[in-house]
């Protein structure tokens, strides 16, 4: 009997051995980027559970894109905003001081591209990286992302990619555009909804995008609509003072010019390109606006694309950023923006709207330095003609024609297809604190293979470390009954308007800018505390 163990026990244990190698060799590639001394991003293979010197967490089931097609990212302002909030807490905790803080992401393509640009975008605003800084750190010489695509359902004819979006968000740090210790997340996710009015800022305080108004307030095919009226109170408390409509007339102007809106009326085919004339008069309007812009198109989010097109424009015009910064910053204000066409419209204008913001400035500089007396720039200067007859001024005979809605009654448009898609949706549930779902990122077993990549000096040890109750700030409004009791459903909480306490802030993490040396690629499976340099990532195949 002795014998017999004696023989056993090699087999026992070459099984044991062969079991541990096959699950520490990875299927595929396992990836890891060194953001700062304590911040890590790794793409993995599956979760994995923290260890006695490593926190690892992941937001791929707790921040997720709403797609309306084949359309997957970057995720919207609120998501990154929360995103931050977490990161920054967690490098700031005591009890996880002296640990590696791993942010991880285990999905597909899609999901791993979301991760890397929330990151990015976090390199860019909190530790002070340069967008092409940031982008390095995330990419190596075998690692490539997926780049976002449009929210049509046609071919795609235009890539975003990660870079864009971080070049974006560190424009809109430079104009003002994106300052979260102003930035009320609770609000955001309020108005976005449907019922509550679907509208975004798209630069604070000039341009609102909204789902266009209708005669009465109904739901219609389980979609909310609201009747102008119903924006009047948060118009009013955010100073916006013109509206410009780019749809077929659906709702009498004068409801809202009886109430001191201007209203202004640019029509132009859902999905397709604006002319020259268009865009011009859309300029003119914007740049002798004496509040903020509300623009429109039909009454569903896809009719927002289109408006997007001219919001990009003046983007373009007096900011000069590029286009694919343009469309990166309007996607993660309201995702879906610019769709088809419209995506080589915006970058083909380009060079033209950079040309005439460099002459616009020219002549406001001028016209402050006393050589100029114009004061105001006259809107549709270049169709008036001498007698004061305007030759393009459409007959009464052509206007109706021109606000017939027949068309869009008796053709369904690629908008309507959106529409509906929308409104099967099941309504979205609030997001509130994050660190609800925190507990389903850790798996019943840790992954071998990233043992082996990560293994420090001494054994590893599971984290019994007590975790914090949330993962926002101790000022957050998620999860708060109020936040319950403003994201209303019924069409009368649109009226709801945010109360004027002090917005929630997202502290800045207070890491320092990474200073060291450039390290060179390796092929060996690294230690986490042998990885000095930040500015390279390391990557290794199976």
């Amino acid at each position: 009997m002795k014998r017999k163990s004696e023989k056993r026990r090699p087999e026992s244990r070459k099984k044991r051995f062969a079991a541990q190698r096959e699950e520490a060799e990875p299927k595929s590639d396992i990836y890891i980027s060194i953001i700062s001394d304590q911040l890590y991003f790794a793409i993995l293979q599956q979760k994995i559970k923290s260890t006695a010197d490593r926190h690892f967490f992941c937001i791929d089931e707790e921040l997720s894109y709403e797609n309306f097609y084949a359309d997957f990212g970057p995720l919207n302002l609120a998501m990154f905003y929360r995103f931050c909030c977490k990161l920054t807490k967690k490098l700031k905790s005591f009890t996880l001081a002296k640990k590696k803080i791993v942010f991880y992401t285990c999905g597909d393509n899609k999901k791993q591209a979301n991760a890397a640009y929330l990151i990015g975008s976090y390199a860019v605003m909190h530790l002070q990286k340069t967008p092409e800084e940031a982008y390095s750190l995330l990419v190596s010489r075998n690692s490539t992302y997926l780049s976002f695509r449009d929210a049509s359902f046609g071919t795609c004819m235009y890539n975003l990619n990660i870079l864009d979006c971080l070049r974006a968000i560190y424009k809109a740090l430079q104009f003002g555009w994106l300052d979260f210790s102003q930035f009320d997340v609770e609000e955001y996710e309020h108005y976005e909804r449907a019922e509550n009015g679907d509208f975004n800022w798209i630069i604070p305080g000039k341009f609102l995008a909204f789902s266009g108004p209708h005669p009465k307030s109904k739901i219609e095919n389980g979609y909310p609509l609201h009747a102008p009226e119903a924006y009047f109170p948060y118009f009013r408390k955010h100073n916006i003072t013109a509206i410009v409509r780019l749809n077929k007339k659906m709702y009498d102007a004068k409801r809202f010019t009886d109430m001191g809106f201007e209203h202004h009326d640019l029509f132009f085919v859902d999905g397709s390109t604006p002319n020259d004339s268009i865009v011009r008069k859309f300029l003119n309007i914007c740049e002798n606006a004496d509040g903020a812009i509300a623009v429109h198109c039909k009454g569903t989010r896809h009719y927002i694309f289109t408006k997007s097109t001219l919001i990009g424009c003046y983007m373009m015009k007096h900011y000069r950023l590029t286009a694919s910064e343009t469309i990166a910053w309007m996607r993660i204000c309201r995702p879906g923006s610019v769709i088809g066409p419209q995506q080589n419209f915006v970058e083909d204008k380009q060079i033209s709207l950079w040309s005439e913001g460099d002459v616009f400035r020219e002549k406001m500089n001028e016209q402050e330095n006393g050589k100029l007396a114009v004061t105001r720039i006259l809107s549709g200067v270049d169709d008036i003609t001498i007698n004061g007859s305007n030759k393009n001024r459409t007959s009464k005979k052509e206007e109706a024609e021109l606000y017939s809605d027949n068309e869009e009654r008796n053709g369904i448009t690629q908008g309507d297809k959106l529409r509906a898609l929308k409104s099967k949706r099941q309504a979205r549930t609030s997001t509130g604190s994050l660190s609800q779902e925190e507990n389903k990122i850790h798996t019943r077993s840790s992954s071998q293979s990233l043992r082996i990549l990560l293994q420090s000096s001494g054994p590893d040890a599971s984290d019994n470390r007590k975790r914090t109750r949330t993962s926002l700030p101790a000022n957050s409004v998620g999860g708060s009954s109020l936040c319950s009791s403003r994201l209303a459903r019924s069409l009368g909480s649109m009226h709801v308007v945010a109360s004027d306490r002090e917005p929630v802030c997202c502290e800045s993490s207070g890491c320092n800018r990474d200073t060291a040396a450039n390290a060179g690629s390796t092929g060996n499976l690294p230690n986490l505390n042998m990885l000095q340099a930040p500015q390279k990532s390391l990557h290794t195949q199976s």
